[in-house]
C-alpha cells in the first residue's frame, strides 16, 4: 500500500456488476476533482480474440478448456508489477483491451489491445476494475492434482508453479468486492451469454461448470482480503438458475455490505444516509437493491477522501 500514490481495486467475476460500480467512482473522481488513472482488468488477459481461440482450439484438442480466471490466460505477474510500481512511483505499465465501443475512440481493431505503455504522469489516484483486483496466485499451487507421469503434464505444472507468488492484493489501498450470490451470479451470466454472444442455455451451463476449479481458486478467496464487500440477494426464488427466465431487479434484491474492519465507519451516520438501511451484524449491513449506488457514494467518498489527503502528507 501506499499513502503517496494510492490505488482502489474493484473485483467481481464476470457478470457480478463491477462496470456499474466503476461508473459510481467515476462520478465520485469528478464531483471531487481527482484525477484518476483508470484501469480495465480485460487489458491483462494474456491473449487478444483471436489468439484465445486458437489457444482454446489447442487445448481442447488435449482434453483441457482454460477459463477466464486463472494464470493460463492471464497476466498475473503484469498486474502485480503495475500495481507495485504505482504504488511506488505513481507509473506503471498499462494497455486497453479494445471492445466494440473503445475500438472507434482509441483507434484499433476490436478484440485486440493498444501498445504498453506509462501510466499518464501526475495521477491522483489508480482505478482497477476486474477479475483480480485482489488475486494472490499462490491458490494455483494448492489445487488437487492427480500425480501424472506424462512429462507433458508434470512440465506444464512445473510452469504454473513457476507462476506462483503473485499477491496483486498487497499494493491495494481500498479494495471492493462485487459479489451477487452464486445463483444470482449464474442466472446473470447465461442471460448475458444468451443476448450478448448468443449462447445457448446449455452452452452457458457447460461454461460454468468447465470454469468451477478456477473460479474458486483464483476468484472467490479474493473476497476474504476486500476492504469491503457489496454482495446482492435476490428475494425471488433462483434456486434453478437454469430455468429462470429473468434476472431479478434491483427492486426484487438486496444488498449485504461486509465491512472488515467496522470500527473506521460511523454507522449511525451511515444509517441515516442510506435511505432503508439496517445492521445485520455488528460489521454488516442490508440496504434495499435500488439504494446500492446510494450507499457506494456515502460510504467510499471518504474514503477517497483519506487516500488522497494522506498522499499530500
Amino acid at each position: 500500500m501506499s499513502q503517496k500514490h494510492p490505488i482502489v481495486a474493484v473485483t467481481g467475476a464476470s457478470g457480478a456488476g463491477t462496470s456499474v460500480v466503476q461508473r459510481a467512482f467515476r462520478d465520485i473522481f469528478r464531483r471531487e476533482g481527482l484525477n484518476a488513472v483508470f484501469v480495465e482488468g480485460d487489458s491483462f488477459r494474456r491473449y487478444d480474440r483471436e489468439a484465445m481461440q486458437a489457444y482454446l482450439q489447442q487445448m481442447q484438442a488435449k482434453g483441457r478448456t482454460p477459463s477466464p480466471y486463472g494464470p493460463d490466460v492471464n497476466l498475473f505477474d503484469q498486474l502485480e508489477a503495475l500495481f507495485r510500481d504505482y504504488s511506488s512511483t505513481g507509473r506503471g505499465q498499462m494497455r486497453h483491451y479494445l471492445t466494440r465501443e473503445t475500438a472507434e475512440t482509441l483507434g484499433g481493431e476490436e478484440g485486440t489491445f493498444t501498445p504498453w505503455q506509462e501510466t499518464p504522469a501526475d495521477s491522483d489516484l489508480l482505478f482497477y476494475e476486474g477479475l483480480h483486483g485482489g488475486v494472490v496466485a499462490d491458490h494455483w499451487t494448492r489445487r488437487k492434482l492427480s500425480p501424472s507421469h506424462n512429462p507433458r503434464v508434470v512440465r506444464e505444472r512445473r510452469d504454473a508453479e513457476r507462476k506462483s507468488g503473485v499477491d496483486a492484493a498487497q499494493y491495494v489501498d481500498l479494495l471492493l468486492g462485487v459479489v451477487p450470490v452464486v445463483n444470482l451470479e449464474w442466472i446473470q451470466k447465461i442471460h448475458r451469454d444468451q443476448q450478448v454472444k448468443g449462447y445457448s442455455c446449455e452452452a452457458s451451463t457447460a461454461h460454468i461448470i468447465e470454469r468451477m476449479q478456477d473460479y474458486i481458486h483464483f476468484i472467490v478467496p479474493q473476497f476474504s482480503a476486500t476492504d469491503i464487500n457489496f454482495q446482492r440477494v435476490p428475494l425471488v426464488d433462483t434456486s434453478n438458475p437454469f430455468i429462470a427466465r429473468d434476472v431479478p431487479t434491483t427492486s426484487e434484491c438486496i444488498v449485504v455490505i461486509r465491512f472488515r474492519d467496522p470500527q473506521r465507519y460511523d454507522f449511525p451516520r451511515l444509517l441515516r444516509l442510506i435511505d432503508g438501511a439496517r445492521m445485520s451484524r455488528p460489521n454488516s449491513m442490508v440496504i434495499p437493491g435500488g439504494q446500492m449506488l446510494q450507499a457506494m457514494d456515502v460510504i467510499c467518498t471518504p474514503l477517497v477522501h483519506e487516500l488522497v489527503e494522506g498522499r499530500l502528507h
